[in-house]
């Protein structure tokens, strides 16, 4: 075997090793001191490492076997040092898993209820900019903040955007890629850019195409 291949192999099978090994070590649990300037930290619960940015910990509150995945962004405001008029800002509820990549960022109130899974990369949000003044940039106009909620036992596709004032029901499923604001019952399948029912559980006959009564 080629000596410099045979080094190229050995130093990425070491390099692996490593790089498995700091994730492990730097994964926060409830029991890490970092873990205590969390709202709450629960039993059993992580998170995973490489962490995303995250800040304002003091806000933020992780629920008991709730698993928060590599690179996810969790955050309440703009900045570590802000003030907030909310306590717990960010609130994930027990036996969550929130995919890599995710972003949960908050400024209000963001509530996901227990037993929710996430595809990576979904990014939730009660906060977006306005554009009410044409003469200034949207950037610097102040933005508006609703309250997000998420009902238990929902799992959010990959890419979906979750928008301000958004409130989902129990048992929702939302696909892959929809941008969802609005109000919506129980036991629904959400799609598409603006999000809307695409099938809805009637209690006698199943699950049947469109929104229904809901």
């Amino acid at each position: 075997m080629n000596a410099h291949l045979h080094f190229r192999q050995r130093l990425g099978a070491l390099v692996r090793r490593t790089r498995h090994y700091l994730n492990e070590v730097a994964t926060v649990g409830p029991r890490d001191p970092y873990a205590g300037r969390f709202f709450y930290f629960g039993d059993g619960a992580a998170l995973m490492a490489p962490q995303g940015v995250v800040y304002n910990e003091r806000y933020l509150s992780i629920g008991d076997e709730t698993l928060i995945g590599p690179n996810v962004c969790l955050t309440a405001g703009i900045n570590g040092d802000q003030e907030m008029l909310t306590c717990p800002v960010v609130s994930i509820g027990k036996k969550c898993v929130i995919g890599r990549g995710s972003h949960i960022i908050g400024h209000w109130s963001i509530t996901l209820g227990d037993e929710i899974q996430t595809g990576p990369y979904v990014y939730i949000t009660d906060q977006n900019h306005t554009y009410d003044d044409p003469d200034q940039p949207i950037g610097w106009q102040t933005p508006h903040e609703a309250a997000v909620s998420i009902g238990s036992g929902s799992w959010i596709g990959t890419n979906a955007v979750i928008l301000p004032g958004t409130v989902l029901g129990r048992n929702t499923v939302v696909a892959a890629g929809a941008v969802v604001r609005g109000t919506f019952p129980d036991h629904v399948v959400l799609g598409g850019v603006p999000a809307r029912v695409l099938r809805h559980l009637d209690p006698v006959t199943g699950w049947q195409p469109g929104a229904g009564d809901a």
